[in-house]
C-alpha cells in the first residue's frame, strides 16, 4: 500500500467508526426510551385480528400493571392473583374493548375502578373470582357485557340492584349462584331464579320496617314500665308515711301533720 492510499483510507475508516458509534448511541437511546423490561414478567404486546392486544395471562400478578400501552384494545389479566381493583385502575386505556380479569382473587372492586372505559368497553370478564358483594356504583355508566359467574355471591338486595344495573354476558347468568343468602332456602340456587320468585329488596325493606317497629315498641314499653314503677313507688312511699303518722301519739301526729302541711305550702 502506498502512502497516498493510506492517507485516503484513514478518513474512510474514521467515518465508518463514527457512523457505527452514532448507530450504537441511537439504539441505546431507543432502548432507554422503550425498554423491554418495562413490562412485567410474563406480559407482552401483540396484534390479533387487527387489534392491539396486551397479554399478562398466568403472570403471577398481584396488581393491575401500570405500564400497559395506552392504545391497547384487548387486555388479558386472567389466571393471576390480583386481590382487588382500585379506583382508576384502567383510566389510561381509553381504547380498551375487551378486559379479561377471570380466574383471579378479586374480592373487592372500588367505585370508579372502570372509570374511563364506558365509551368503548364491550366485554368484561370477572368470572371465577372471590366476589361476595359489590356496589352497583362500581359499574356506573358501563355498557359492557359482564360475566359475573362462579363467584361466592351473597344473594341479597345489593346483588339484585347490581344485576339490574349491568348487562350480563350471554350464557353467564346461570353461573351466578347463591353461596350465601339472607334467606337460607336460596343457598345453592341460581340467583336469577331466586329474584324471579322473590323481590329481595322488598323483603329487606319489610324486614327493616318490622325491626323499626319492634324497636319503637320496645322503647314505648320501657317508658310505660318506668311510669308504672314510678307511680307505684310513690304510692308505696305515701302509704308508709300515712302508716307512720297513724302510729304516732295524737299530739305528735298533729305536729307532724302541721309540719308536713307547712312544708307542702
Amino acid at each position: 500500500m502506498t502512502a497516498a492510499q493510506g492517507v485516503l483510507l484513514r478518513p474512510i475508516t474514521m467515518g465508518l467508526l463514527l457512523q457505527s458509534l452514532f448507530l450504537f448511541l441511537l439504539l441505546l437511546l431507543g432502548s432507554c426510551l422503550h425498554p423491554a423490561a418495562a413490562f412485567p414478567k410474563g406480559c407482552y404486546p401483540s396484534e390479533e385480528e387487527g387489534l392491539k392486544t396486551f397479554r399478562c395471562s398466568n403472570a403471577q400478578l398481584t396488581e393491575v400493571p401500570r405500564d400497559i400501552p395506552n392504545d391497547t384494545n384487548k387486555l388479558y389479566l386472567d389466571f393471576n392473583q390480583i386481590p382487588f381493583l382500585p379506583r382508576d385502575a384502567f383510566r389510561d386505556l381509553p381504547l380498551l374493548l375487551e378486559l379479561d380479569l377471570s380466574h383471579n382473587a378479586i374480592a373487592r372492586i372500588e367505585t370508579g375502578a372502570f372509570q374511563g372505559l364506558a365509551e368503548h368497553l364491550h366485554s368484561l370478564d370477572l368470572s371465577s373470582n372471590r366476589l361476595v358483594s359489590v356496589s352497583k356504583d362500581a359499574f356506573s355508566n358501563l355498557k359492557a357485557k359482564v360475566n359475573l359467574s362462579n363467584n361466592p355471591w351473597l344473594c341479597d338486595c345489593r346483588l339484585q340492584e347490581l344485576i339490574r344495573a349491568v348487562e350480563l354476558a350471554a350464557e353467564s347468568s346461570g353461573g351466578i349462584v347463591c353461596d350465601s343468602s339472607t334467606q337460607e332456602e336460596h343457598v345453592g340456587k341460581a340467583f336469577l331464579q331466586v329474584i324471579a320468585d322473590t323481590d329481595l329488596c322488598n323483603v329487606y325493606k319489610k324486614t327493616t320496617d318490622i325491626a323499626m317497629l319492634v324497636t319503637m315498641f320496645g322503647w314505648f314499653a320501657m317508658v310505660i314500665s318506668y311510669l308504672v314503677y314510678y307511680v307505684r313507688q310513690n304510692q308505696e312511699d305515701a302509704r308508709r308515711h300515712l302508716e307512720y303518722l297513724k302510729s304516732l301519739p295524737s299530739k305528735q301526729r298533729r305536729s307532724e301533720e302541721s309540719s308536713t302541711i307547712s312544708t307542702v305550702v
